[in-house]
């Protein structure tokens, strides 16, 4: 298994599996943490997810800065997804889950802490990740912004070849109550 379609099964099982809304892979931030996968369920709660190939870089991550400080680090949840047997639970940080990859499956093999480990630093640099991650949307929808971007009318439009889809009127053909002086009026 190579690191790359562990990082896709693992994507795959924070949306599916896990039920993460949002899900990022290999993005970076400014504290020098890129968690191969990370997503977010409701409440903003976030989970990490550590691919590893081998023993030698399972071992290899334990010396990064916001593993030795855990509270550097990102996620509410924190696990190591590895081939089947790769890891032994004993082996594992404090409060890490282990997640056993088998052919294209994935078990659950030692549950992450459900307590919260992520502190107030971890969620300004998740921050930093969702945000530099929305402005390489950006960047790449130029001229359009990504609030142009988001608007359904402009999607319907875009998925249409743009046009939009009968009965659906333009932005710019709404009606607007402050342009053609016909001002709701509040009672007193």
């Amino acid at each position: 298994m190579t690191h790359p379609q562990l990082v896709s099964l693992a994507e795959q099982w924070l949306r599916r599996r896990y039920r993460c809304g949002i899900v990022l892979s290999e993005q970076s931030c400014a504290s020098g943490e890129m968690p191969d996968v990370i997503g977010w369920k409701k409440s903003c709660r976030s989970v990490v997810i550590e691919c590893k190939t081998s023993r030698a870089d399972f071992f290899a991550d334990q010396e990064k800065p916001f593993r030795k400080r855990p509270e550097l680090g990102m996620g509410c949840e924190r696990f190591y997804l590895v081939p089947c047997g790769m890891i032994n639970r004993e082996e594992l940080p404090r409060r890490w889950g282990l997640l056993e990859c088998k052919g294209r499956e994935i078990s659950m093999a030692v549950k992450a802490n459900r307590q919260s480990q992520r502190t107030d630093i971890g969620l300004m640099w998740e921050m930093n990740l969702l945000l530099a991650s929305l402005r390489r949307v950006e960047v790449r929808i130029e001229p359009q912004t990504i609030t142009d971007f988001l608007k359904w009318k402009n999607r319907l439009m875009e998925y249409n070849g743009g046009r939009l889809p009968e009965g659906i009127v333009a932005p710019e053909a709404e009606m607007n109550l402050h342009l053609t002086g016909n001002h709701v009026k509040f009672p007193n």
